[in-house]
């Protein structure tokens, strides 16, 4: 069975969906793997590596006619019509809010793998994609604010007086908010932090930050482990408990996201402006509606003297260990369904993992919940 992998067209998009290691280990698995001429660029893989491993280079049509193409973004609509029929399609599909794309590849016959959507379970972590991408875009954030503030993170004491730490406050504690946290603490700034979830303070404390307790009332979260949407009265309450402590942080860094939907809008034009110039606010939410009044995508924008960052695919920025993530995610996916002795995917529809993330399968569109939208 042969495995396509098309270079990441997205603009600004850097990742690959495989490295030359992930090649070595699908080889070895059975498959054969045909990527497309500077798959790595972005990366800084060079086209010999993959050679090296056991890839064949080929052209763009050749990587989408596989059997198997995986990828970083989602297909346009073209490309799904270069897919040959009955070929399966993994990548990041955006099934919630691409509903066109969906019912185009469950015409064309097509099986489509949305990595969004692999559960969180224990068996699924090593490839849960959305989590490994996460983790590595809490750390830029907190690079990206270090980038634009005029202050340093760690206290420092010298001859000419001490310096006091940089004020950090992180608002979201998933995955990249902890990563943030450890991230801004390890460079040695004050750090508190707040998510919906009063489960999670114990995390929080234990990388050495401060967690804010704001009473919202009954909050929780979902199966999957997301935080679950609050309602209009309870956003406000949650902008009331962090208006002291944002008026009062360096930097604050937002990364609180609803899988499905738009980004909850948390923190105020009012807010932004109590806080002290030179201060930097970084948006992880921007492309999905942003958590913060005035950030905008893909700029830094300036609001009376507070810095609104609003980069986006915040993993592209660290290219080379993304990919390798990701691709460790896939290869993870592929080798739990291979059939080693039959050379076939076996995605049986009664599979936890399966029926979580297999979107498109016979002609239909097989995800219980995305079928229901």
């Amino acid at each position: 069975m042969r495995i396509g992998v098309p270079k990441e067209t997205w603009p600004g998009e850097l990742r690959a969906a495989l490295v030359p290691a992930n090649v070595k280990k699908l080889d070895a698995l059975g498959f054969d793997v045909t990527i497309e001429a500077g798959l790595g660029v972005g990366a800084g893989i060079p086209d010999s590596e993959y050679v090296d491993a056991g890839a064949v280079i080929a052209d763009r049509a050749a990587a989408l006619g596989a059997d198997i193409v995986v990828r970083v973004r989602k297909p346009s609509a073209d490309e799904v019509g270069a897919l040959k029929s009955g070929a399966v399609h993994v990548s990041f599909l955006d099934p919630f809010n691409e509903r066109a794309l969906v019912t185009q590849l469950a015409e064309l016959g097509i099986t489509a793998i949305s990595m969004e959507m692999i559960p969180r379970t224990t068996r699924a972590q090593k490839m849960d994609a959305l989590s490994s991408q996460a983790n590595l875009a809490g750390y830029v954030t907190v690079i990206l604010a270090a980038m634009h503030s005029p202050k340093i993170f760690p206290m420092m004491m010298t001859p000419a007086g001490t310096i006091a730490p940089a004020k950090v406050f992180v608002i979201g504690a998933g995955v990249a908010g902890l990563q943030a946290i450890a991230t801004a603490k390890r460079l040695g700034a004050r750090v508190e932090a707040f998510d919906t979830r009063p489960v999670v303070a114990e995390q929080v404390q234990s990388l050495g930050a401060k967690f804010v307790e704001i009473d919202l009332g009954e909050t929780g979260q979902t199966a999957q482990g997301y935080a679950r949407e609050l309602t209009p009265e309870q956003l406000e309450m949650q902008r009331q408990g962090m208006k002291k402590v944002i008026a009062a942080s360096d930097v604050v860094i937002t990364t609180a996201q609803v899988f499905g939907r738009p980004a909850p809008r948390i923190v105020s034009r009012e807010m932004v402006e109590a806080m002290r110039p030179g201060s930097v606010v970084v948006d992880m939410a921007v492309e999905t509606g942003g958590n913060v009044e005035g950030s905008v995508l893909d700029q830094v924008v300036d609001a009376s003297g507070v810095k609104l960052v609003g980069l986006g695919n915040l993993p592209s920025q660290v290219a080379r260990n993304a990919s390798d993530m990701y691709g460790n995610n896939i290869v993870n996916l592929l080798d739990d369904f291979w059939d080693k002795e039959s050379k076939v995917l076996n995605l049986d529809p009664s599979d936890e993992i399966a029926k979580g993330c297999v979107i498109t399968k016979g002609g239909a569109i097989v995800n219980e919940v995305i079928k229901a939208l």
